[in-house]
């Protein structure tokens, strides 16, 4: 009984005209990028994530498009202490990014921002690894912000 009632709610969902982003026919442009190496810190894990979630093989062989991705961070201290010591930071992640085809053709760019902050801590080591963790959490939704973008861009422009 419970299978045949699971069954009926779902037939309203089959005509809804849903159809997932990231399976089926745009798993083939999506694994077809290379994605250019990026030299910050950042750039490092915020490529690396990129390959992933593209499920490239970050291989520039045989690959019909090229996204290139420039970085730009800055910080900013936004907590004091009574000593004028700053104990949290706010960090900007900036990505402009540019998706091309194998003959240079832009396709589409954009550009996606991330705030991260961390707090100082009493060690420098821990305050290194908050910030690096900060950095990090960053650079992977910045990854799957741009991913969107380039899905939504080869649904509306599939052939």
């Amino acid at each position: 009984m419970r299978k045949l009632l699971a069954a009926a709610l779902c037939l309203p969902l089959a005509a809804c005209g849903f159809q997932p982003m990231y399976g089926g026919r745009l798993a083939p442009q999506m694994s077809a990028i290379y994605v250019e190496p990026i030299p910050e810190r950042e750039g490092y894990e915020l490529r690396n994530t990129l390959i992933d979630i593209l499920n490239s093989d970050g291989s520039q062989a045989g690959k019909r498009y090229r996204l290139k991705i420039a970085l730009r961070e800055s910080s900013q201290g936004i907590a004091l202490q009574n000593d004028a010591t700053i104990t949290r930071y706010n960090n900007t992640l900036e990505a402009s990014y540019v998706l091309s085809d194998a003959k240079g053709t832009v396709l589409t760019q954009g550009a996606e921002k991330e705030l991260s902050a961390y707090n100082v801590a009493q060690s420098p080591y821990a305050t290194l690894v908050a910030e690096q963790d900060a950095n990090k959490r960053a650079a992977q939704d910045i990854a799957e912000r741009i991913r969107l973008s380039l899905g939504a861009w080869f649904r509306r422009n599939q052939p």
